[in-house]
């Protein structure tokens, strides 16, 4: 197969009715094969949607299949009884491109079996040049890969692959763009992930989002107040804002509200419905958005704050633009409002300058902080970035560190979580555990995973229910009579 490379260019752009009209013609001349081949063999072409990383990503992974379903293709989870198998892949660490390349080198045999299934790679990892040449030149069975400008062109890639033997390479190099009212395929019918901004302008010092994501770009407010209102008349009880930085929300957009006053918006939908919102930088946490949150009973008692360090000279090098004491000052007054508000975090071992002292603030704030749960990370360095470029600590330093954070963590999540033993709350039951079928699992309005006994008939259900035992990841409930 012959190899094109296509680039876009340098700025944000919203993508134009035309240009949505142009993909429906392709997405109609797509679903016209597939309806021809399924006359013609009895069945129907499959997709296989495989996905790694983020909210974000999920998000996106909904919108590829809905696309791909609209275009005549059914869902199935069994690679080896797929016509299309799309790998959606994360940058944000080494690992998670390791995997989605190991998944990746898996589909040979497919490949060799079926000449006709396309397989194509799209996301953040080949966003990136490096990695976009690397699936050229390593895997030559890969028909096309996209970025993620280019989720929205999926019709036209498809078309493409179907017409042509040409592999294409698709790398996205500019800022981004705002496509609306694409097909959606949700995962959930109680839970639904809505995107209100993408892209990210902080350009911390470990972090690739901004290069493979573009720069903050947000949708417009009436978009998102018809997408959330049209999910509460269908009946959805749990919704969740994403964001790199959902604190920035409107500041690209001119005479756009901000981040708390949307709330406010979504908040005045009538519905008996849980508003989530991920993720917020410390340094754009307003005393605004706290007000809010403890005024608006839609609004969860849920606050994930990534802190990353514990070191001032660390988040400086990170490039956090916040400290140790104004992070901790925001908590303080983030719990004043709302007592039992639930927070997490995210945390960086192991960053390159970080030194044993500057570990030891880090243990230090977390005994102040006391997060519910946090989400620790050894440190991994993206290509482009600039803490790539610094000498990396030894791993058995990196790994020391990190059981002992988690050894300090886990024993605060602990004793916290029992601190619910014998409580009272409201939950929202999401459905059967994925460990046990004997229960379901259920988020509190904190967000803290519940498990009680299994009962279909209370899926998508608001239930109180009594606290009587925990661990550090659970709580263990029954319902309350």
């Amino acid at each position: 197969m012959a190899e094109i490379q296509e680039k876009t260019s340098l700025q944000t752009k919203i993508v134009t009715p035309q240009e949505l009209e142009q993909q429906a013609h392709y997405a109609q001349q797509v679903l016209a094969w597939n309806r021809a081949f399924e006359t013609k063999t009895g069945h129907k072409r499959r997709v296989q949607v495989i996905t790694f990383g983020c909210q974000q990503n999920e998000a996106d992974a909904e919108r590829l299949l809905g696309m791909a379903q609209s275009m005549g293709y059914d869902q199935t989870t069994g690679s080896d009884q797929a016509d299309l198998i799309l790998i959606n892949t994360c940058a944000v660490r080494q690992h998670a491109e390791l995997r989605a390349l190991s998944i990746t080198g898996q589909y040979k045999h497919l490949k060799a079996k079926n000449p006709d299934l396309l397989i194509g790679i799209c996301g953040c990892m080949v966003s990136q040049q490096t990695r976009s040449d690397e699936i050229k030149m390593k895997y030559p069975y890969v028909n096309f890969s996209f970025g993620t400008e280019y989720l929205y062109r999926l019709p036209e890639i498809l078309h493409t692959a179907l017409t042509t033997q040409k592999r294409r390479f698709y790398l996205n190099t500019g800022c981004g763009n705002l496509a609306e009212g694409l097909p959606v395929e949700r995962h959930s019918r109680i839970s639904a992930w809505v995107s209100i901004m993408y892209g990210c302008n902080n350009f911390c010092s470990y972090c690739v989002v901004p290069y493979v994501r573009g720069r903050e770009r947000s949708r417009a407010a009436e978009d998102i107040v018809q997408e959330v209102r049209g999910l509460v008349e269908a009946g959805y009880r749990e919704i969740t804002l994403l964001g790199q930085n959902v604190n920035s929300y409107g500041k690209d957009r001119t005479g756009s509200p901000d981040f708390p006053t949307l709330l406010e918006m979504l908040c005045a939908i009538e519905g008996d419905f849980t508003l989530r919102f991920m993720t917020s930088h410390p340094k754009d946490a307003s005393d605004k958005l706290l007000n809010v949150m403890a005024r608006e009973p839609k609004i969860a008692r849920q606050f994930h704050l990534p802190l990353q360090s514990g070191s001032d000279r660390v988040l400086a090098a990170m490039n956090r633009k916040y400290t140790a004491e104004s992070y901790l000052s925001l908590l303080k007054r983030m719990r004043t409002l709302m007592p039992d508000i639930t927070v997490s975090s995210d945390m960086i071992v192991g960053y390159p300058t970080e030194t044993e002292e500057d570990f030891a603030q880090t243990l230090e704030v977390l005994h102040e902080a006391e997060f519910d749960m946090i989400f620790s990370f050894i440190f991994s360095p993206r290509p482009g970035t600039p803490a790539a470029k610094l000498p990396q600590l030894p791993d058995e330093v990196t790994h020391a560190r990190f059981s002992r954070l988690l050894e300090v963590q886990n024993e605060i999540s602990l004793r916290k979580n029992r601190a619910w033993i014998g409580k009272t709350c409201r939950v929202l039951v999401i459905g059967e555990s994925k460990n046990d079928a004997h229960f379901d699992s259920a988020r509190t309005d904190g967000g803290k995973l519940v498990l009680l006994p299994a009962c279909k008939e209370k899926h998508g259900t608001f239930c109180t229910v009594c606290i009587t035992d925990a661990d550090t990841f659970s709580l263990r409930a029954r319902y309350a009579t």
